[in-house]
């Protein structure tokens, strides 16, 4: 779908039916492509006389790093808006002094945002449309950077008493979100570094204040991912330290009630061999004898394990805790 505002030499912004005639009428024009078919954009492209590596990385199904190529007198870049549910929507830009063509395949809000500023008469050039643009996508990456911090939090809390299974299941999806704003993030912190410190571009040096707070939120927006992948890394490791605690704990106890009972079947089964001469086989009181020896065995193993704190080293882990938090 195609669409176009332009700005009239009156210097009147207003909407117009896309036609290559009606581009001389305005000193810019702003044509925006909403998923168009390639035929469509190709035909577009084709009238602007783009680089065909630039076009070609537009028409392509295959998502492109954000970046930044300069030409001759004009630039294509690469941005990624965050949309719901922390999917990525392409957003491809040419631009120049005479105009700024925005492809995307996605709806994106801050286009539409956009589109109704500039008819409001509040931007006067292609690049004041393209800051618009990377800034108000830069600060939608903010609540949901908010949003990640919160989670952690709660995991970190666990005030739903989760078992450690479900938030390591929680966790690791939290972290692949985070991976995936920060394979985004990371470039376009260069891309914006590029465009602040470029001398190819005149227009662009014009409003490099701006550009510079832009790139100031992407600094910030790059130190906090760095922090909730830093803080998740921990609470991974404080989790799997924990599940390992307790498996521990659950070998230990196994491993301490087979060694009680060893020396119990190792009897036991030493006076179930068929033999016809065995010590106190006769005698009427040897079963019982026999017990007495057994439960010896089993209680001197409990009180060796008790001494050597072994036995009930589970519970005493768990008050100590409790009473560290003042429970």
């Amino acid at each position: 779908m195609y669409r176009m505002l332009g700005k009239t030499p009156s210097g009147k912004v207003e909407e117009a039916d896309y036609s290559l005639s009606k581009l001389g009428e305005y000193e810019w024009v702003w044509v925006d492509l909403s998923s168009p078919t390639k035929e469509e954009a190709a035909r577009l492209f084709s009238q602007y006389q783009f680089h065909p590596l630039a076009v070609e990385d537009c028409l392509d199904a295959i998502n492109q790093r954000p970046k930044v190529d300069f030409f001759e007198d004009y630039m294509f870049l690469v941005i990624y808006a965050l949309k719901e549910d922390y999917l990525m929507a392409e957003l491809d830009l040419f631009v120049s002094k005479q105009f700024i063509i925005t492809y995307h395949q996605m709806t994106i809000n801050a286009i539409h945002e956009v589109w109704e500023t500039a008819l409001g008469q509040s931007l006067d050039t292609p690049i004041d449309i393209l800051h618009q643009l990377i800034d108000r996508v830069v600060d939608e990456y903010f609540p949901k950077a908010y949003d990640i911090e919160e989670r952690l939090n709660a995991l970190e809390e666990n005030a739903d008493l989760l078992s450690i299974k479900e938030l390591m299941n929680h966790l690791y999806d939290l972290r692949m979100i985070i991976f995936r704003i920060r394979r985004v993030i990371l470039p376009m912190n260069d891309l914006l570094y590029r465009i602040t410190h470029t001398e190819k571009m005149t227009l662009v040096s014009e409003k490099q204040y701006y550009f510079n707070d832009v790139y100031d939120h992407l600094l910030k927006l790059r130190e906090m991912i760095e922090g909730y992948r830093d803080f998740s890394a921990d609470l991974r490791d404080n989790y799997m330290s924990v599940n390992s605690n307790n498996m521990n704990e659950t070998i230990m106890a196994l491993t301490i009630i087979t060694t009680i009972f060893m020396p119990l079947s190792f009897i036991a089964g030493l006076y179930g061999m068929n033999f016809s001469f065995m010590p106190m086989a006769g005698w009427k009181h040897g079963f019982w004898y026999v017990m007495l020896v057994m439960g010896i065995s089993a209680v001197v193993m409990v009180v060796f394990f008790k001494a050597k704190g072994w036995v009930f080293r589970a519970r005493v882990y768990k008050r100590g805790r409790n009473k560290e938090h003042g429970g």
